[in-house]
């Protein structure tokens, strides 16, 4: 058993099931859930941004302390600002959600698959409304190109063994956190894995493809052996990551070393084995502008970092 699940067995050591503003909903074992509010030293701490699954220390109803994550999922805040915004913490799996019709989007994906591979846990992938698709093998085609080791999973909410294929990561205390786009079936995956409905869902719109935001904030809910945590619709998938050199790319990476030149900027230079795999077709264009788009605004993040804390050091 892992030990921050542990810890939350032991006196005045409970776990973030939801976050309202200035008031967190807390689970303590043998209690339930309890609401409660930041110390004035928690409140007054730049660093204090606690979060759902986070394990927190309590002084009855007041958090004094947020103990170390294993693990957490965090992208850029939307907008302009250089910012980290954390979506869940102490997670063990990552359900990906993409449901297969007009909202299908692989860029959309390897993004997703980016920001899970730096969260620390691991990712899966669920292709949804499998009852909807005719050609359900062509889409699953393509993610396996894209995945690289990721399990794959064809659901429909209508299909009961579709979706008892996901029991075996229910078990051992696990935390599984459900994300993707709105309308793609995330609270219906959810209400199916509960049993009952626990999350309000919504139909998408027939013209587009795309969905409704019917989950407003992140929650924690307690399963029989685990635990699943739901999230709302992602517009926006800022990367936030600590290195370029974290990009899940690995066909990008292993053809980069055959290129000519170690500093290849895969553009103009002769002997450049991208530029060649391109042309053969042994690499997809879409993926390769996807990669650099990636990079680049990876690298963006970290020149943003560098200078914050540069000016953070004159401070």
């Amino acid at each position: 058993m892992d030990q921050s699940f542990k810890s939350a067995h032991t006196e005045n050591i409970g776990r973030i099931t939801s976050v309202h503003k200035d008031f967190y909903m807390v689970y303590r074992d043998n209690i339930g859930e309890i609401l409660c509010t930041l110390s004035g030293k928690m409140r007054y701490s730049s660093d204090t941004k606690l979060c759902v699954g986070d394990f927190v220390k309590l002084s009855e109803s007041v958090i004094i302390e947020l103990l170390p994550r294993k693990t957490k999922l965090s992208r850029k805040v939307p907008g302009l600002k250089s910012e980290e915004q954390i979506i869940a913490a102490n997670i063990d799996y990552i359900f990906i959600v993409t449901s297969l019709n007009d909202d299908f989007n692989l860029s959309r994906l390897e993004r997703y698959l980016n920001i899970s591979y730096e969260s620390g846990a691991k990712p899966v992938i669920i292709l949804s409304k499998a009852d909807l698709c005719p050609s359900t093998g062509t889409y699953y085609s393509q993610v396996t190109k894209i995945a690289f080791g990721a399990p794959i999973y064809i659901i429909s909410s209508r299909d009961k063994e579709s979706i008892e294929q996901l029991n075996s990561y229910f078990v051992n205390k696990n935390t599984i956190v459900v994300i993707g786009s709105s309308g793609v079936g995330k609270s219906t995956l959810i209400n199916k894995i509960v049993g009952r409905d626990i999350m309000k869902t919504a139909k998408i719109r027939e013209k587009d493809g795309k969905g409704k935001h019917t989950t407003t904030h992140r929650e924690l809910f307690f399963l029989e052996d685990s635990f699943i945590i739901d999230t709302p619709g992602i517009r926006e998938l800022g990367i936030w990551s600590s290195s370029s050199s974290t990009i899940p790319f690995p066909d990008i990476d292993e053809l980069a070393i055959k290129c000519k030149y170690k500093n290849c900027s895969h553009e103009s230079e002769p002997g450049c084995a991208i530029k060649l795999a391109l042309k053969n077709g042994e690499l997809d264009l879409r993926r390769f502008q996807s990669y650099k788009k990636q990079l680049k605004e990876i690298k963006y993040l970290e020149k943003r970092k560098q200078i914050q804390e540069l000016k953070s050091q004159k401070k």
